[in-house]
C-alpha cells in the first residue's frame, strides 16, 4: 500500500555499472496519503452516524427550573410514560401489571437503585404517581423526574428570560 520502488535514471556521466545490482532500488519512505484519506472518510461517517444512535422516546417534557442531577458511572435506568398512556423501560414497551415484577428483575442486577421518570405533560398526575410508587415497590427508591428546562419559577418569571438557565 505505501512502499514503491525508485528507479535510477539510464546512463550519467562517469558512473560505472555494478554487476548483479538491478536498476530499482526500495524506497524507503511510506506513502500515508490513503491511511489520512480513509480515516477522514471513517470520521465523517461516525460523525453523521452518532446523533443517530441516541436511544430514546419522543415525550413532551414539562419546563421546570431545576438543574441537573449528578450523572452516575452505570447507564441510568429510564421508565418512560407517553402521552398515550404507555409504559416503557429504556425503549421496551410494558404492560402495568408486568412493571413491578420487571422492575424487581432489573434491581437485581443493578448496582444502582437511581432511576429516571420521563413523562409526557399531558399525562395525569395520578398515573405518574402511580408509576412511582411501582418504582418503590420494585426496588428503586433513588427517583429523578426528568424535566426540560427553561420552565417557570414560582416567582413568576420565566428561567430562560431571567437568565437562570442550568
Amino acid at each position: 500500500m505505501g512502499a514503491g520502488v525508485v528507479q535510477k535514471p539510464d546512463g550519467g556521466g562517469n558512473r560505472r555499472r555494478r554487476r548483479g545490482r538491478g536498476k530499482a532500488q526500495p524506497m524507503s519512505e511510506i506513502n500515508v496519503t490513503p491511511f489520512v484519506d480513509v480515516m477522514l472518510v471513517l470520521l465523517i461517517i461516525f460523525m453523521v452516524a452518532a446523533p443517530l444512535l441516541t436511544v430514546g422516546v419522543p415525550v413532551e417534557l414539562p419546563k421546570t427550573a431545576a438543574g441537573a442531577l449528578p450523572a452516575d458511572q452505570e447507564e441510568p435506568l429510564t421508565i418512560t410514560i407517553t402521552a398515550e398512556g404507555v409504559l416503557q423501560i429504556q425503549t421496551t414497551e410494558t404492560e402495568r401489571d408486568e412493571l413491578i415484577p420487571k422492575l424487581r428483575a432489573i434491581a437485581a442486577e443493578r448496582t444502582s437503585d437511581q432511576v429516571f421518570l420521563r413523562a409526557d405533560g399531558a399525562v395525569p398526575y395520578l398515573q405518574v404517581m402511580e408509576v412511582m410508587g411501582a418504582l418503590n415497590a420494585g426496588g428503586f427508591a433513588n427517583i429523578g423526574l426528568v424535566t426540560d428546562i427553561g420552565g417557570p419559577t414560582l416567582d413568576g418569571e420565566d428561567a430562560s428570560a431571567s437568565g437562570t438557565d442550568r
